[in-house]
């Protein structure tokens, strides 16, 4: 088995690190191909305006200036042309993945766009911040992460569908389980604006969002990590809201009329 793994964090991040490591219990052909700068927030943008550059970092790794799809792009259609993955790991990203959040991870769009390109991908993500005494459990996703995704193999996905998979912050011997999961939604009061001045007087902002514990739904992503679980959530790339499409179908159903007339005059 032939895997990619990929990043937000960037090339330098200890998460990668950890998600070599996992990957190379699964095998030895294990390919990097990370962004040379943090991407975090980046989504899934793509590089369209300036060329991109890479170099090579170490045997089988490179660093892309560019954004997580960049990296996954290049890696299957360049690096890895002829002879691509099998497989794409995305991750471990420093902080949860959950909820909204996959809207603007890089991490997940990482496995977004390998799932475009038809490879079946995972991405994965350590929750930070909670632990009262500072610590990163890095060692959890070490300990669950190849077990998750050789389960996750031997189960057949639908096409368009890749996996989120985030860790809680405890210690491997601490966690209460893994759940499938759907996913949540966050109490939006929690993103705040902080607005700042520079030497020079002039004013500059950080998006500042409260970590805090909270009482979700059960089934969500967001209930099995404040339980102390791993939690598994399979995204579908299709955004489609099919119940209403349906009832959208019937509303236009019968012939829009163009003639009517408009009251603003125009």
């Amino acid at each position: 088995m032939r895997i990619l793994i990929t990043n937000d964090d960037g090339a330098g991040a200890h998460g990668l690190t950890v998600l070599h490591n996992i990957a190379r219990e699964l095998t030895d052909d294990v390919w990097i191909v990370a962004p040379e700068m943090n991407q975090s927030g980046a989504s899934h943008a793509l590089t369209l305006q300036v060329p991109l550059r890479y170099r090579e970092i170490g045997d089988r790794a490179f660093a892309v200036r560019g954004t997580p799809a960049d990296c996954v792009i290049m890696g299957v259609r360049h690096m890895l042309k002829g002879h691509p993955p099998d497989l794409i790991l995305s991750g471990v990203n420093h902080g949860a993945n959950l909820a909204e959040d996959v809207a603007y991870s890089g991490t997940v769009a990482g496995a977004m766009e390998g799932t475009l390109v038809g490879i079946r991908s995972i991405a994965m993500s350590l929750t930070l911040g909670f632990d009262a005494d500072g610590l990163q459990y890095w060692k959890t996703p070490l300990a669950y992460g190849p077990q998750i995704v050789d389960r996750l193999l031997s189960t057949q996905w639908p096409q368009g569908v890749l996996m989120n998979v985030n860790y809680p912050d405890l210690a491997p011997e601490a966690v209460q389980g893994i759940r499938i999961t759907r996913q949540g939604r966050r109490d939006q009061g929690g993103l705040d604006i902080d607005q700042r001045r520079d030497p020079w007087g002039d004013p500059y902002f950080w998006f500042a969002f409260e970590r805090r514990r909270s009482d979700p739904p059960e089934g969500t992503d967001l209930r099995a990590i404040a339980e102390g679980a791993i939690s598994i959530t399979p995204l579908s790339m299709d955004l489609t809201h099919h119940p209403l499409r349906e009832t959208l179908g019937e509303t236009f159903a019968q012939p829009v009329n163009t003639m009517r007339t408009r009251k603003s005059g125009i």
